[in-house]
């Protein structure tokens, strides 16, 4: 049952578009990412809430490198679509420093003409050293921000690399930004985030036009070889599915958007039709769920007070070297009363 205080919220949250609605938004998505126990009960009861009222938008991840323009394309992108009629909301991820854990949160500075707008919501969030190039709560961000009628979301990672992809387990496309001069054809090859990406994108063609013509060829090539010894399905021709594809255009410039566009409504469409979309996110649900579990563990096992009574004299006979980490690592597990490896 929620208080007074969060059924406030979400009242305002599934109303009308406001500054009520924002500020309710703003404020549940501080709830979520909170790590006191009370606040993550009411943000437990708030999503259960809101659950119904969710899954009606269309969810993209957008990744690459540092550098490659991803914040510039979601602008651009998100002012195409809002001229269109439509409501975008951006989950930002911001890098955390491995030293202090603190981020800088600058995607709303990089992003001036979209962050104004009414029919925009852009919310920067810390990745806080979380694997996978996202933050912890960016699920849960994006199934209020469907609830407060947002029908594109979008989430852009931190700069990645190559095995980065837990994006593409909660998003409905994978968008991939490349830069022209990314690497030979061999890069273009590699396995990892290349091969799970569904639409591959060169930004920056007005800084090289020949370059990103040659990386376009590279990499449309590359997927071939990809879908036919990987993933069954990109080596099928049937045309009633979706297969990935390789475009270039200029974010800054905003050349190729429009296209671009056509190219995810054209996605959706095969994908609604053939069922594909619905299957991912029933996939991604049970996911989402071990991912929770994955992460309540490890907390559990953090806080259990006999791992915080031997911690700190195994941790220093492990950096002493007089004790294996393995060995130091099962006599914590051991602790808490399971047997592991």
């Amino acid at each position: 049952m929620l208080n007074a205080v969060d059924q406030a919220l979400v009242n305002d949250l599934t109303g009308a578009p406001s500054s009520a609605q924002r500020r309710a938004l703003a404020k549940i998505i501080t709830l979520l990412e909170s790590t006191r126990m009370d606040h993550r009960k009411r943000a437990d009861e708030v999503l259960n809430t809101l659950l119904p009222k969710t899954g009606k938008s269309f969810r993209l991840g957008i990744s690459g490198v540092p550098g490659v323009g991803k914040s510039t394309l979601i602008e651009t992108l998100g002012l195409y679509l809002i001229e269109k009629g439509h409501r975008v909301a951006v989950l930002a991820i911001d890098p955390s420093s491995s030293l202090s854990g603190g981020s800088i949160l600058g995607d709303k500075t990089r992003m001036e003409r979209l962050s104004v707008l009414d029919n925009a919501f852009i919310r920067p969030s810390p990745s806080s050293c979380t694997l996978g190039g996202v933050a912890e709560k960016t699920r849960e961000a994006m199934l209020v921000a469907e609830a407060a009628g947002f029908d594109i979301v979008i989430v852009e990672t931190v700069g990645v690399g190559q095995s980065e992809i837990a994006v593409a387990g909660m998003a409905d496309m994978f968008l991939l930004l490349q830069l022209p001069n990314a690497g030979d054809d061999l890069q273009a090859i590699k396995k990892g985030v290349m091969e799970i990406a569904d639409l591959i994108v060169i930004n920056k063609v007005d800084i090289d036009p020949d370059a990103a013509m040659r990386a376009q060829l590279f990499i449309t090539s590359s997927l071939r070889l990809l879908g036919f010894q990987g993933n069954p399905d990109h080596a099928s021709h049937n045309q009633e599915y979706w297969h990935p594809q390789v475009m270039t255009l200029s974010a800054l410039e905003g050349n190729g958007v429009p296209e671009l566009w056509e190219k995810i409504l054209h996605f959706q469409k095969l994908q609604n039709a053939n069922g594909q979309l619905q299957s991912r996110r029933k996939q991604q649900a049970p996911a989402w769920m071990w991912d929770r579990i994955d992460s309540g563990l490890k907390n559990a096992f953090q806080n259990h007070p006999a791992v915080q009574t031997l911690l700190p004299g195994l941790s220093a006979e492990v950096n002493q070297g007089t004790m294996a980490a393995s060995v130091a690592a099962r006599r914590l597990l051991e602790a808490m009363g399971h047997e592991f490896f």
